[in-house]
């Protein structure tokens, strides 16, 4: 029996050719793995992981390292999660790492974890209420959550521990939703925006897509509008790129002038802050992102 022809790899554009730190800072590795931590960074197989670990910054990946849903762009292992039992000192870990990394704006965020009663809100919680207790008052939390169903209860919880910011990633246009995210759904993660915003006002809240899945600029542009409607305030655009053969393919490289159009349209439209480009992701510069929205 002869065995399929491998499918064909895209060649990277020019602009895509960056050379980044051929290897993550020893001190950030050592310190997540002295603590058995694990990073979004590792575990998505983000492009920017060399260069955030040259600079000592991570973004936290708590919960497990198993995801309960299986999303076509998404390198994060799915399958059995682990039991919440096991974590339960993982909110003093993540809090002593971000001491030792004297990290200033910290990013945490999770495998979704539809299996628990309270779907991980209120681990959550006490990861936030650890970092706050290690880093004071200056410390920039920030939180990218799944989408709890958009359910009041879970959010509140999260809410009420007062993380600084609040992202949750709208990942594509609403027409690519069921390819990309089948266990997701386009109106309730815009629910989930919009109901942080009416339950903590003074919030700054945050979103993020990815291009190059075959979404039209039009149906960028309108999920931009959609997202402002929701009351999102600062938006993350960045170029897919398929972890491997087996995940949902590229259909595109989008042009860095593109990037640029849809941070022009973004500001236009009221964000107070957007970073787009080939290589952002939604944690990527989040310290700056930041700044710049508070202007």
């Amino acid at each position: 029996m002869t065995r399929p022809a491998p499918k064909a790899r895209r060649a990277f554009p020019p602009w895509l050719k960056v050379k980044w730190p051929a290897r993550p800072d020893p001190g950030t590795q050592r310190v997540l793995e002295s603590l058995q931590l694990r990073t979004v960074c590792q575990s998505a197989e983000c492009p920017n992981r060399a260069e955030c670990f040259s600079r000592r910054t991570a973004t936290f990946l708590i919960l497990g390292p198993r995801c309960t849903r299986h999303c076509r762009f998404c390198a994060v292992e799915h399958g059995s999660p682990v039991p919440l039992e096991q974590l339960a000192d993982e909110p003093d870990r993540v809090a002593r790492a971000a001491k030792e990394l004297r990290l200033r704006h910290v990013v945490v965020t999770s495998v979704t974890r539809d299996d628990l009663p309270d779907e991980g809100a209120g681990h959550f919680a006490r990861v936030i209420e650890a970092l706050r207790a290690a880093g004071g008052p200056d410390l920039v939390i920030e939180v990218l959550v799944p989408d709890f169903h958009a359910r009041d209860e879970c959010l509140r919880v999260v809410l009420a521990a007062r993380p600084d910011v609040f992202n949750h990633n709208l990942e594509t246009v609403a027409r690519l939703q069921p390819l990309i995210r089948p266990q997701a759904d386009y109106r309730r993660s815009l629910e989930v925006l919009r109901k942080a915003r009416q339950f903590a006002p003074a919030l700054t809240t945050k979103s993020g897509l990815m291009v190059g899945l075959g979404e039209t600029p039009d149906e960028v542009r309108a999920t931009l509008d959609d997202l402002r409607g929701a009351g999102c305030e600062i938006l993350t655009v960045g170029q897919y790129l398929s972890p491997s053969q087996e995940h949902y393919p590229v259909a595109e490289f989008v042009r860095p002038e593109v990037f640029d159009s849809y941070r022009e349209y973004a500001l236009k439209i009221g964000f107070r802050a957007a970073a787009c480009g080939p290589f952002v992701r939604s944690s990527y510069m989040a310290e700056q992102v930041w700044q710049d929205a508070k202007g």
